[in-house]
């Protein structure tokens, strides 16, 4: 199955995988930057690097492996990934932090930061608001992720008419701001247990 741990620039994602990393023998860590982003990677970009990244969880859960995936893509997207069907189980964590936590973690990262990866801190925060959002909400402004160039390849139509509430539509939410890395890390392996546990992780997603 494929656990994902999703959240705007600056959330704490790399810490946290870095520190759940080699806590369990049955669980595989990757950020989803790994396979390389190109320049100008853009949302349709995503959609396919989504695909292929449900790709190598299927080969881990032929291994009896589960992956925790570290990444920008909401679980919305991931979701309407093309093979996700083919997934035991896929369920989602966001990590998100103020407004204020946020601008000062992206201030370290230098203008250099910026320059290689476009955007300023107002596009990242806008980022992580309409992600609180989309973890509460499904239909919260789906348009911000749907794109023309991929609209034949996605399959929306999965959870597009779910409504808040909806047991299938959901999203844990860990808040990073006062927290140490290892506390976090701890969240995420609770939160990892307990999906494994209950079986809500076991939930497959549904053909459309």
């Amino acid at each position: 199955m494929l656990f994902l741990l999703f959240g705007s620039s600056a959330s704490g994602k790399t810490s946290v995988l870095n520190a759940v990393r080699g806590r369990y023998s049955d669980l595989a860590v990757h950020d989803f930057d790994e396979i390389g982003v190109p320049s100008g990677a853009d949302t349709p970009w995503r959609h396919r690097a989504n695909e292929a990244w449900v790709q190598r969880a299927l080969r881990y859960q032929h291994q009896g492996t589960d992956l925790l995936l570290g990444a920008q893509t909401p679980f919305g997207e991931l979701l309407a990934t093309p093979s996700a069907t083919l997934l035991d189980g896929l369920t989602a964590c966001l990590l998100d932090c103020d407004d204020d936590t946020r601008s000062a973690r992206l201030a370290r990262r230098g203008l250099e930061w910026f320059d290689r990866g476009g955007g300023d801190v107002q596009a990242y925060l806008n980022w992580a608001t309409w992600m609180r959002h989309h973890a509460n909400q499904p239909t919260w402004q789906i348009d911000v992720i749907r794109q023309p160039h991929t609209e034949a390849e996605m399959r929306w139509a999965r959870w597009t008419d779910w409504q808040r509430g909806d047991q299938r539509w959901h999203v844990e939410i860990i808040d990073t701001s006062g927290s140490a890395t290892s506390e976090l890390a701890d969240a995420v392996s609770r939160w990892i247990r307990l999906e494994r546990s209950s079986g809500r992780a076991r939930t497959k997603v549904s053909q459309t």
